[in-house]
């Protein structure tokens, strides 16, 4: 499915399996909103079905709008196999202000992408949530927090999450998983075997086709500080002529080569901004990492760390605050389009998340953060 927020369209192809010649098979399609009917389509079975969507209502973070989906698979006027599913309606693309200024656009306008990295590790499951409830909750906090961005760091989740994320409304950077060898920042590309390489891009192209569905998926993320990262330009290139409905970032942090659609640094804690560039949208792929270990929720009883450490609570929240406060002047004067906080839970050794590992606190005020992070995606939208 692909959404075109301009014409006003979902343009839909359907795989079909178990039959070699499939003449006289059609495709019925019926989308609904709030379970009224809003338009139907039909068409050749291997063809692709546009559906008109009269007053279309926009998928964003502020409105997670979602149209329920009927397909039909039609043969000698009897149903021979249907499917249920659901579509959003949005649009994301790299554009001017009114300033000139390179930003993320949502929808036609400007719109501050401001998120946690979110490593999606668990204590009790490392990689495996316990519950669909706990998959849950984690995107629920970061919007209750303020953000509206996570970037899904070199893990691919189950489908429930991206579900959950489509359905409460929060962007997505989605990278892919990382391997191979690995390089310093400023050492270039690695020289990956050609079976490795082929490995990678097969599950690169397998992890943007079955979620290619989802409206949250608003960015692919090849590379991750130089882990594995070899032919950069080509596969940005490639990734962008193959889904031209998102935005690539070819390398976050580190290793830019000039590809993709936005320059991604890291910093610790930060903040910065990347240099001028005419082409793409100027990110912080990652910056923050305050650390806080709290007695009695950490991995390790001692020895824990972030890039930089606290004591109390309140230290923490002042050093978040005056963070936050040099970050807003890289986006209101320096451009700056996107930022990516460290991070959404403590992992392990790691203890500069906004939760504790076992998800039993959140170390700073809800109502505090959310009014300082939010202001990031409301003034640029209303200044243009």
């Amino acid at each position: 499915m692909e959404t075109d927020i301009d014409a006003g369209v979902l343009r839909l192809s359907a795989d079909l399996s178990g039959a070699t010649d499939v003449t006289g098979y059609t495709l019925e399609v019926d989308a609904r909103a709030s379970d009224e009917l809003v338009s139907t389509a039909s068409g050749a079975a291997d063809a692709t079905i546009e559906v008109v969507i009269p007053d279309p209502q926009l998928w964003s973070p502020d409105s997670p709008f979602l149209y329920d989906l009927d397909v039909r698979l039609v043969h000698a006027g009897a149903v021979v196999d249907q499917v249920g599913s659901y579509f959003g309606l949005r649009k994301i693309a790299v554009a001017p202000d009114a300033e000139g200024v390179l930003r993320l656009w949502l929808n036609n306008a400007p719109l501050f992408q401001f998120g946690l990295l979110d490593q999606g590790f668990w204590p009790d499951g490392l990689y495996t949530a316990p519950t669909d409830e706990a998959l849950r909750h984690d995107i629920e906090v970061t919007r209750q927090l303020g953000f509206n961005t996570i970037r899904k760091h070199v893990k691919v989740e189950p489908e429930r999450w991206y579900y959950w994320a489509d359905r409460l409304g929060v962007l997505v950077w989605q990278d892919m998983p990382s391997g191979d060898a690995f390089v310093d920042p400023g050492q270039g590309e690695i020289d990956r075997s050609d079976a490795s390489a082929a490995q990678f891009e097969l599950e690169l192209q397998r992890m943007v086709d079955t979620h290619a569905n989802h409206p949250s998926i608003v960015m692919w993320v090849i590379f991750n500080e130089g882990w594995g990262q070899y032919d950069t330009v080509r596969l940005a290139e490639w990734l962008q002529a193959y889904d031209p409905t998102r935005l690539v970032n070819s390398a976050s942090g580190w290793n830019d080569v000039g590809a993709g659609d936005v320059y991604d640094i890291h910093s610790y804690p930060g903040p910065d901004v990347p240099g001028f560039d005419s082409q793409r949208a100027r990110i912080l792929g990652e910056f923050g990492g305050l650390g806080l270990p709290l007695s009695g929720h950490t991995y390790l009883a001692q020895n824990s760390w972030g890039y930089r450490q606290y004591e109390t609570v309140a230290d923490l929240t002042v050093a978040y605050t005056d963070l936050i406060e040099q970050l807003y002047v890289l986006y209101t004067d320096q451009g700056l389009a996107a930022a990516i906080y460290t991070q959404t839970t403590d992992v392990e050794t790691e203890v500069n998340g906004m939760l504790t590992y076992d998800r039993a606190l959140i170390k700073m005020d809800v109502d505090q953060l959310y009014a300082l992070n939010s202001t990031f995606y409301q003034t640029l939208t209303a200044s243009n």
